[in-house]
């Protein structure tokens, strides 16, 4: 990609406001200056740290220096947004801010919103207080979900757009297609709008879950120090999910479940929790390039939203729902640090930083979906992006920052192109479109089939408590 043969996928006739600077933020500017027509001169970003006030200046970009919180979030962003003509747009790129009460501020002045989580207000990730069930990303979406059902159409809000939760619901689309087409199964494929069509066509196909599979090896040229939390993106955003209670949605063909895991009464029902981390519970998956692997079984919207859109009920009752859920190897770095801060009894180092792309020397993102349990047994399909490949395509991030600006980008795109779409999830947008417009970012998207189940290797030593009618068992997955 040259400077000269970007496409500018459409214009932003209003201000933008961009909130929190972080890894994601200063990779996503460059993608806003590329693809969009708008006025320099009425963007502004809004972020309570100064170090990157250089970065905006060189830019030409308007930086306001201040936190968003509850108490200031309406007399602080309603100028901004409604400055001028034409439609703004919200891009929530920052921990610690309400994203439904964003999300409702933009829509009531019809301006367009993105955001890349369903983040609460600070305080909310370690309040002792709450229940576990309170505290998960279930809950979280519900709130959203209820505001889409009390409020349906009007402005587009998109919710919950990176990378994972974001990209990875258009890949299980496209992997789903795959597998129907390769298998010989005759569909007619449904349209964006027609979530019983989608279920429908992944109950025929006979997928039980699916992985959210991801291994990062990019490593960094020196060794990580003691006592510091390093991570190739958001450190904050990572420890809150991590000691968030482990989530994943919960299929039809499962037939156990674990002691401490806890079903919701309430919402869509589409998922459960373990009464433990998720940055300290690891599942078995597999990736192409390590194959199987142990990843951490992070809560994640993805994991809620890919098992409630693929849910097929039958009068009133759920007759297929697969399994779906986070399997995260982060870069050994990370890897090192959740395990000097769990020991710490969950103990954050009072140092967090998010290697930049000059502080690694190699590696790649593999992030992908695995859809497991069908007659072709499993297949990943997704992004194998290295650094080599993001630094000569986009400033400013890492591979794996990369994965989520470039989903961001889509997001927006199909934000000006449908702005009258109410508050929807990535489950809900035109997988097509969004992956075309995200593509070149990726490196090399593939599909890879494997013959490998969570039963290879075992029993081996040790006696195990195994399922061995059904590889696909959560109970064999989930490392006890």
């Amino acid at each position: 990609m040259s400077e000269k043969t970007y496409p500018v996928y459409g214009e932003i006739t209003g201000p933008i406001v961009m909130i929190g600077f972080g890894s994601i933020g200063r990779g996503t500017l460059p993608l806003i200056e590329r693809h969009f027509k708008f006025d320099k001169s009425r963007m502004v970003v809004i972020d309570p740290r100064s170090d990157e006030a250089d970065l905006l200046a060189k830019h030409g970009i308007k930086h306001i220096q201040a936190h968003v919180t509850k108490d200031n979030y309406k007399k602080l962003l309603k100028p901004l947004l409604t400055e001028g003509q034409g439609q703004g747009f919200c891009v929530n790129l920052s921990v610690d801010t309400g994203s439904l009460d964003l999300m409702k501020l933009c829509r009531k002045l019809d301006v367009l919103y993105i955001d890349t989580v369903v983040e609460p207000w600070l305080g909310f990730y370690f309040d002792k207080n709450m229940k576990n069930s309170e505290r998960t990303n279930y809950a979280l979406r519900e709130t959203v979900r209820q505001e889409k059902a009390k409020n349906p159409g009007g402005t587009t809000a998109v919710s919950t757009c990176g990378a994972n939760p974001g990209m990875v619901s258009w890949f299980v689309k496209q992997g789903l297609v795959n597998v129907a087409n390769e298998l010989g199964i005759k569909f007619d494929e449904p349209d964006q709008n027609d979530r019983e069509g989608w279920a429908k066509l992944m109950k025929k196909v006979g997928v039980k879950g699916v992985h959210i599979a991801e291994r990062d090896t990019q490593r960094t040229k020196n060794p990580k120090p003691l006592n510091v939390f390093w991570n190739t993106w958001s450190v904050e955003g990572f420890i809150s999910e991590g000691l968030q209670p482990a989530e994943l949605g919960w299929g039809t063909h499962e037939n156990w479940m674990p002691k401490n895991a806890k079903k919701h009464k309430k919402g869509c029902k589409a998922a459960i929790y373990l009464e433990q981390p998720g940055a300290n519970t690891r599942v078995r998956t597999w990736c192409p390039t390590p194959g199987p692997q142990y990843g951490f079984l992070v809560t994640h919207n993805e994991s809620i939203s890919i098992a409630d859109y693929f849910t097929v009920e039958k009068d009133g009752e759920v007759v297929y729902r697969p399994t779906c859920h986070y399997a995260y190897h982060p870069a050994n770095d990370a890897v090192l640090s959740l395990h000097e801060m769990f020991g710490n009894g969950g103990t954050q180092q009072p140092v967090l930083h998010v290697l930049n792309e000059d502080e690694l020397v190699d590696g790649v993102d593999e992030l992908g979906v695995l859809l497991y349990g069908h007659d072709k047994n499993a297949y990943w399909y997704g992004s194998r992006l290295s650094l080599e490949e993001t630094r000569e395509i986009a400033p400013y991030q890492n591979a794996t920052g990369l994965q989520v600006t470039s989903a961001v980008l889509a997001g927006m795109v199909w934000a000006i192109e449908n702005p009258k779409a109410g508050i929807v999830e990535a489950d809900e947008m035109d997988y097509k479109r969004c992956l075309e417009v995200q593509s070149p970012y990726l490196g090399p998207v593939e599909g890879h089939y494997t013959d490998w189940t969570p039963l290879d290797g075992r029993p081996g030593l040790f006696p195990e408590d195994l399922d061995e009618k059904d590889p696909w068992q959560f109970r064999n997955i989930l490392v006890r």
